[in-house]
């Protein structure tokens, strides 16, 4: 199913969403816009190392965790309600979580292989689900959403922290690499 096929765009969610075309297949989008493709300037990532572009913002690993945190917990969000749960999902603090990993001997590329390999599983998870499935909704965070939207809140989230790598991490790296910093 395509993103046009989702109708009302959920609150919050549709920033994520619409960063996707109008009539990319959910499964086809996971696929070609894998976190390898995403997320394909390892060696710039490698020399932005802790560095930030401002105080309290995260490094580049912890945007690559948050990432992987979210995709999990969209995903299992997606398949409660393709299976019809009929429970409040609770939100999630992404700062809390940020503050809670593990992440002083992880390298960029371990976050990188980890979320390839949570994207397989996310790609087989969509794969398997039905029209029916995909369009059905449930709540989380207060927020009626359905799992074909939670798909493309998948995709979109990961391009979304790409782009603020680009917009504003890059110019760090290339004052680092004027000025010797």
């Amino acid at each position: 199913m395509t993103r046009n096929s989702i109708g009302e765009l959920p609150e919050f969610f549709d920033r994520y969403i619409l960063l996707n075309d109008e009539n990319l297949d959910l499964c086809e989008g996971l696929e070609k816009f894998s976190p390898q493709r995403i997320f394909s300037d390892v060696e710039k990532y490698n020399l932005l190392g802790e560095r930030v572009y401002a105080l309290g913002k995260w490094t580049v690993k912890d945007i690559l965790q948050h990432c992987i945190d979210t995709e999990r917990i969209m995903a299992y969000r997606a398949m409660s309600f393709a299976r019809n749960e009929n429970q409040l999902l609770p939100g999630f603090d992404e700062n809390r979580y940020a503050e809670n990993t593990n992440l002083e001997n992880r390298s960029i590329e371990s976050l990188l292989e980890e979320f390839s390999i949570l994207r397989k599983s996310t790609i087989f998870l969509f794969e398997n689900m039905d029209k029916p499935m995909l369009l059905r909704k449930g709540q989380a965070n207060s927020q009626k959403i359905s799992s074909l939207s939670l798909g493309f809140v998948i995709i979109g989230h990961a391009m979304h922290h790409e782009k603020v790598l680009r917009e504003r991490y890059y110019p760090i790296l290339l004052q680092t690499l004027e000025y010797g910093k």
